[in-house]
């Protein structure tokens, strides 16, 4: 049975009977949150390497939340897509091994990452400003640079990076039933041509970053992390194509899990289908998404109200008393006061307790939470699911 009332701190997430903690956070970790806007649009790579030798302040405060949290699988959104020795394993080394604030060091020996959309250039105007730039927005993933905005998964029990599924280039034309944008008139109505035209579809990834399924090994279970960040239904136009893209982004994971739906999908080796309806997974990521709020109507619906799937809706104090005026702010995820980021589990998974680290007031902690400099602009969720 699922506690009506959340711990929003965390413990050690060792409970009786023994569980194993599952946690998404978007860390902050891409260049916006270190340079200027003027300085973006001039960079080729990610400054993320250099800055992780910088013992940085930010750094340290999402380091001190994964030993606050102590997540045993969690998934990194917005971490640049790097080589592990530059990235990922100096971020290990210097930071999480590192007692932060007084906090106990943590250890991942298993870690994974693959390339993404975002900042891989496109020959085309994709927002239609008269001006094909390449980078920015007319790369397949809004990003300044290839790898911006990366995912990276951590954990404590083995990885089965041999069966990792990755659907980096599934293209979007090949969904059936997608949305598609259409070129507005003066009047913001439709009209009959497509905002991407033919040309552009026959290269355009569905996937703003990535979708992975990766496999975990804990104990003799194997658990699906079904791993994605999708594009935010916000910084287009009236023909609202991040908005579509957005909803579409989320329908793959959907359909991945719906027996007779997922017979279009191929994977970046060419495997087609989705997961066996016998499979246990824990669906993970900012998805950019609230029920009822944004975007295109039903977008995150299509996985909180799938058959497949519980969603459990973790919660803090923090959230409540950062939006009191709101309904349903304890849910809430962002500092800009939203649901959108999701740890949600197969049905046939036992879920002990969940929460969202969010501490208040004068808690331990709560400074890691006053602004965006000082960890994220997100909070970590967490679940604790008996092994």
């Amino acid at each position: 049975m699922i506690p009506t009332s959340f711990n929003a701190t965390a413990g050690s997430g060792k409970n009786e009977p023994e569980t194993i903690r599952v946690a998404t956070f978007n860390v902050s970790m891409d260049a916006s949150n270190y340079l200027s806007d003027s300085q973006l649009p001039k960079l080729e790579q990610s400054p993320l390497p250099e800055i992780l030798q910088q013992n940085h302040q930010q750094i340290r405060g999402i380091a001190e939340i994964l030993q606050r949290v102590r997540p045993d699988i969690v998934l990194l959104n917005e971490f640049d897509y790097l080589a592990p020795e530059v990235g990922v394993n100096v971020f290990q080394r210097n930071y999480l091994a590192v007692s932060q604030n007084g906090q106990k060091a943590i250890e991942y020996p298993y870690a994974y990452n693959a390339p993404v959309n975002t900042g891989v250039p496109s020959p085309f105007d994709l927002n239609r400003d008269g001006k094909t730039e390449g980078t920015g927005i007319d790369s397949w993933g809004f990003g300044w640079y290839p790898g911006q905005y990366g995912m990276v998964i951590l954990s404590k029990y083995p990885l089965l990076t041999d069966q990792a599924r990755t659907f980096q280039h599934f293209l979007w034309k090949d969904m059936p039933g997608r949305h598609i944008p259409y070129v507005m008139n003066e009047q913001k109505q439709a009209t009959d041509e497509p905002w991407y035209s033919d040309e552009i579809m026959a290269q355009y990834p569905l996937s703003s970053k990535s979708h992975w399924d990766l496999p975990v090994k804990v104990g003799d279970k194997v658990i699906h992390l079904l791993a994605a960040h999708p594009v935010p239904p916000a910084f287009d136009g009236p023909e609202n194509s991040n908005g579509m893209r957005n909803f579409d982004e989320i329908r793959l994971f959907a359909d991945y899990l719906t027996p007779g739906s997922d017979h279009y999908l191929y994977d970046d080796n060419g495997t087609r289908g989705g997961l066996g309806e016998n499979e246990s997974f824990v669906i993970l990521g900012d998805m950019n998404a609230e029920a009822g709020s944004g975007g295109v109507d039903g977008a995150i619906e299509q996985l909180l109200e799938h058959p497949r799937v519980n969603d459990v809706k973790p919660q803090s104090q923090g959230g409540k008393q950062h939006s009191p005026d709101k309904q349903g702010s304890q849910f809430h995820t962002a500092a800009w006061r939203k649901r959108v980021d999701y740890v949600l589990p197969s049905n046939d998974l036992v879920v002990k307790d969940a929460g969202v680290f969010w501490p208040v007031g004068d808690e331990s902690g709560s400074e890691l939470m006053q602004k965006r400099s000082a960890s994220s602009d997100h909070r970590m969720v967490w679940l604790d699911i008996v092994k």
